[in-house]
């Protein structure tokens, strides 16, 4: 009895369970998909991802990447190729700023330069015309009677010699044909090296080096040609005439050390021929046209030294002359020819401009020098691949002395020489 009640509680719960058996299998029951014709591809593996991405075949032609190549990504710019570039970059940004530098000079120089030549003008007509004046007062002063009006003339007369006297001393001493004629040397020379650094931005790679040359070059150019009067005034009356140097002292080259083929040589322009040329051209340049310069400049610094003593002195003596008029006829007579003659030398030294015509000597002078320096400079160098080309340095060269690429041949290869190197001055 036990027995059958105990079987009679379990199969209530074995048809329950089976019911719920069949309830789970409808519920999670899924039925099988068809296979499909295509297999899903495999994930490469890294190595095989860049060699497929290595190797593109666009319209039949192989196209590889090359940043791929190297999975390390390795840069292609060194260290020292990114120096180089800052250095050359803040080298151009140096350049561009001596540019402006050299820019302001030109103005300055220019306007300056057109001052003091209306200095010139202007104090000469001035001091000419009191000079006049006052020979003419004395004059009348002489004619006339004792009294007031003698006194009043002597006293014009004296003064405006007095000032006149003055004035030349002032002028004599600054020199003002002299100190234009500076400002338009100093402005061609700036002007001509403002192109020279446009020229060296416009090639590029430009370096610390060339900063520095054109840093010396534009104080060289400032202590040449100084603006101030007052302490940096040039020497308006040395003791010797010497050439104007508006250029760096060149340093002597190291000479050759080994010994160079012939072949090595032509690469670069330059020949044996070439090198003698050179130095005939030297030899003229010495011997003919720096030699005639410095006689001329000496010759026209003497005559100078004369004019400015002598216009001071005759008015000096018309001063004194003109205060003793009618105290007998030779006071009268000198000062009226004292004044005369003082203003003769006065209208010959600054309407003449003697003091141009002397620094016009001077830059000249200065000129030849420069050539001379430059051509024995570059043929002391004995690397001839650091020397400028051979063929453009003879162009230059002649260009600069106003003769043909012939004409400065014929020139070396005369043996006796009568003609002066330059065609321009």
């Amino acid at each position: 009895m036990a027995s059958l009640q105990a079987s009679a509680l379990l199969l209530p719960s074995s048809s329950s369970s089976c019911c719920c058996s069949r309830k789970i299998n409808a519920v999670i029951h899924v039925p099988k998909l068809p296979k499909a014709p295509f297999s899903v591809p495999k994930i490469p593996t890294s190595r095989k991802l860049i060699d497929e991405l290595n190797n593109i075949r666009v319209d039949g032609f192989t196209n590889t990447i090359p940043v791929l190549q190297n999975i390390n990504f390795t840069t292609t710019s060194s260290a020292d190729d990114i120096k180089a570039q800052d250095s050359t970059a803040f080298a151009t940004t140096q350049l561009y700023a001596l540019l402006e530098a050299v820019a302001d000079r030109v103005e300055m120089h220019a306007n300056i330069g057109k001052q003091r030549y209306n200095w010139n003008t202007l104090l000469l007509n001035s001091i000419n015309m009191m000079t006049l004046t006052a020979v003419t007062m004395a004059g009348v002063a002489a004619i006339g009677g004792a009294g007031m009006p003698l006194l009043a003339l002597k006293l014009s007369s004296t003064l405006l010699y007095s000032a006149a006297t003055g004035m030349l001393l002032v002028m004599n001493k600054i020199q003002p044909s002299q100190l234009a004629e500076e400002q338009r040397n100093a402005t061609r020379l700036f002007k001509q090296l403002r192109s020279q650094i446009e020229t060296m931005l416009a090639l590029g790679a430009t370096t610390e080096e060339d900063v520095k040359d054109v840093m010396e070059r534009v104080l060289a150019l400032d202590r040449a040609y100084p603006l101030p009067l007052l302490g940096a005034m040039l020497d308006k009356f040395p003791s010797k005439f010497e050439p104007a140097t508006w250029w760096p002292s060149h340093q002597l080259l190291r000479k050759k050390t080994k010994s160079y083929e012939r072949k090595q040589r032509e690469e670069n322009g330059w020949s044996e021929e070439l090198e003698v040329e050179m130095r005939e051209i030297v030899e003229v340049v010495k011997r003919k046209d720096s030699k005639d310069y410095e006689r001329l400049g000496n010759l026209v610094l003497k005559i100078n030294k004369i004019l400015s003593i002598s216009g001071p002195l005759l008015t000096g003596i018309a001063a004194v002359g003109s205060a003793c008029v009618g105290n007998g006829s030779w006071a009268a007579i000198i000062a009226v020819a004292a004044g005369a003659l003082a203003t003769s030398a006065n209208a010959f030294q600054h309407g003449g401009q003697v003091g141009m015509v002397f620094e016009m000597y001077r830059n000249s002078g200065g000129f030849f020098r420069l050539l001379q320096e430059t051509i024995e400079a570059t043929l002391e160098e004995g690397d001839f691949e650091k020397r400028e080309n051979g063929e453009l340095f003879e162009m230059k060269v002649a260009l600069q002395l106003g003769r043909s690429l012939s004409q400065l041949k014929e020139l070396a290869r005369k043996t006796a020489i009568d003609e002066f190197a330059s065609k321009l001055f």
